[in-house]
């Protein structure tokens, strides 16, 4: 597919942190599970019907990215092209809000995107 065309997202998927929950006060290592409802997960790259991967978001409002095409893979955007469903991240001490967004083999999006609700922690 070419950049700018998203792959259609199932009825009533959905991706959530399973953990930690939302206003935890955590310590380095922070440990985040990643969940998923209605979809499978695919490494990038692998081009099956209703699968992703996800991006975490740190510090990130998604409605500052560009949801058309491949999302950019920086420190606050955090790519699991293999198919990884919790990170083990060390953050900066202080308060951090975190998202996880599905993207598809090629790194864009879902249409609708597939995203969790956005948890806020504290890192001490």
């Amino acid at each position: 597919m070419a950049e700018g065309h998203r792959v259609a997202a199932p009825e009533g998927a959905r991706a959530y942190i399973v953990s930690p929950a939302d206003g935890a006060t955590v310590s380095n290592p922070v440990t985040i599970v990643f969940g998923l409802e209605g979809m499978g997960i695919a490494p990038a790259g692998t081009e099956v019907e209703n699968t992703g991967h996800h991006h975490l978001l740190i510090n990130t409002d998604p409605s500052t990215l560009d949801l058309e095409y491949s999302l950019p893979a920086t420190d606050q955007i955090v790519h699991f092209g293999g198919g990884q469903t919790q990170v083990t991240k060390e953050l900066p001490a202080g308060t951090h809000t975190l998202q996880l967004l599905l993207g598809d083999w090629s790194h864009v999006p879902h249409d609708p995107p597939v995203m969790s609700d956005t948890i806020t922690i504290t890192v001490n």
